[in-house]
């Protein structure tokens, strides 16, 4: 394999290899980083032996991941409050044609998703990330991580039964997230809250996520009646030159308010039997301020200007 034609390989299945990478550490500027790395051993290796072009790249951006996800986690980080991922964009129209294959990557990266598989161990995670979202026969799992076929179906198990344990219940419809998400933020902003209990499910929770760095509940809030009162409290509190967004991330719909030109925070519904379940509201300054380039500066008008 030549040079040229490993680039070729390696660009061909970037996508793949950004997909793996961002389901492990769940932070895009990991992922790119992961892929980085893997594109500097995978154009440093001996490629001459190589039968499977996709397997090898994504062989070695697997264990990039689990290595790094392993150095997160001997750290110790402390986080103050539940802690959420930075969003990131899931635009799997692009790469992926299938309606049930967009659905099913979706699902793997949204917010329920990676706040349980924060949880798994790096090679549960990895087992899982490469088994669910991307359908990897055990066997060749089981080569990426030089481990036995028996033990990566353990692992798979083990991860398959903490998401299910762990997940909400949710439906991917992004039409049907559109629409309660605009109602959603028509109650909360209009103050209405006979309107906004009617779109709660009774057992909703909130999720908030600020590492402390901004005002949200440092506990997960439970029920209709608590989410539906914090939600009306912070409208009333109201936000500095406040604008609203629909932007999409983590594989649905989602609201991003800003304070004149920052991001101020980041709303994502969970939606089953046309109620919401889930509530989750990302305030950290650090994760948001990617966020800031979705909106667009408007154009000066003709004319001079100072």
């Amino acid at each position: 394999m030549t040079p040229d034609t490993a680039t070729d390989v390696f660009e061909e299945h970037r996508p793949v290899l950004l997909g793996v990478a961002c389901r492990m550490p769940g932070r895009p500027a990991d992922a790119e980083d992961v892929v980085q790395e893997a594109w500097l051993r995978w154009s440093g290796a001996d490629r001459s032996g190589v039968r499977e072009p996709r397997g090898y790249p994504v062989r070695i951006t697997t264990r990039v991941a689990v290595d790094r996800l392993r150095r997160i986690k001997a750290r110790g980080e402390t986080y103050v409050g539940p802690w959420l991922p930075e969003p990131w964009v899931t635009g799997f129209g692009d790469i992926v044609a299938d309606t049930a294959e967009r659905a099913v990557l979706a699902d793997s990266v949204s917010l329920a998703v990676l706040v349980v598989l924060e949880s798994l161990s790096p090679l549960e995670r990895a087992v899982f990330v490469l088994r669910e979202a991307f359908g990897y026969p055990y066997a060749e799992i089981a080569a990426m991580l030089e481990r036995g076929e028996a033990a990566v179906r353990r692992f798979a198990g083990r991860a398959r039964r903490h998401v299910d344990e762990r997940r909400p219940r949710y439906e991917v419809d992004p039409v049907q997230r559109r629409d309660l998400t605009e109602r959603f933020l028509a109650a909360a902003a209009g103050g209405d809250l006979e309107g906004l209990l009617a779109l709660l499910a009774p057992d909703v929770r909130l999720v908030g996520g600020s590492g402390g760095r901004a005002r949200v509940p440092l506990r997960v809030l439970e029920t209709s009646g608590k989410v539906a009162r914090f939600l009306l409290g912070a409208a009333a509190k109201g936000v500095p030159d406040a604008s609203f967004h629909f932007v999409e991330r983590n594989g649905g719909p989602a609201l991003l308010v800003l304070s004149g030109r920052e991001p101020d925070s980041f709303f994502q519904l969970d939606v089953a039997d046309g109620r919401v379940q889930s509530v989750y509201v990302l305030r950290n300054p650090g994760k948001l301020r990617p966020l800031a380039a979705l909106v667009q500066p408007p154009p000066h008008p003709p004319g001079p200007h100072p």
